[in-house]
């Protein structure tokens, strides 16, 4: 019964849909990209769950608390809009430690699929460093890349498209769902 599965668009938050703030611990350096939230709006009124995945090595690394994780993650999604985001999913494993959930493992988004019924084939992985488009490779779902992030650099990127930012990212969804 594949139509109780709903597609999805799978979100990276630092650098792609906020300003890349380092270890962010601290709710008023949140700063969402402009047009982001309508962005976001339209592809949840087409019919696609919207979930944040989001390393946070700060956590595992002991830089930033839990509750001041969760601060952060309250204000990112107050300033994106009440009932905008269905889930959100983060990672606090450290880089070079085995973890199944730290992308480019497809862990969150594993775990997502399972939790809220989540068609990979028709869903979309949006991100602005390549580990986030590994991360949707290994998970088998479309990738987008934005040019947001810390990392401009695109030569050799595996992404199926490149793009300026989510609200870009967005159209192209919009249009290959049409």
């Amino acid at each position: 019964m594949t139509d109780a599965l709903s597609p999805a668009v799978f979100v990276d938050r630092d650098g792609t849909i906020m300003e890349d703030c380092p270890y962010c611990s601290d709710p008023k350096d949140v700063k969402i990209f402009p047009g982001v939230p309508n962005a976001l709006r339209r592809l949840k009124s087409k019919g696609f769950k919207l979930v944040i995945i989001t390393n946070q090595s700060g956590i595992g690394r002991g830089l930033i608390t839990m509750e001041q994780y969760r601060a952060v993650e309250a204000e990112v999604l107050r300033q994106l809009g009440a009932g905008l985001i269905d889930a959100t999913y983060f990672c606090p494993d450290v880089p070079g430690q085995h973890s199944s959930c730290r992308k480019p493992a497809p862990g969150m988004i594993v775990e997502a699929t399972r939790q809220h019924q989540i068609d990979l084939t028709r869903s979309f992985l949006i991100g602005d460093k390549e580990i986030d488009v590994e991360c949707g490779r290994n998970a088998g779902v479309r990738t987008i890349r934005v040019k947001t992030g810390p990392e401009r650099e695109m030569t050799g990127s595996t992404a199926d498209w490149i793009t300026e930012d989510v609200p870009a990212a967005s159209e192209i969804i919009l249009g290959a769902e049409s």
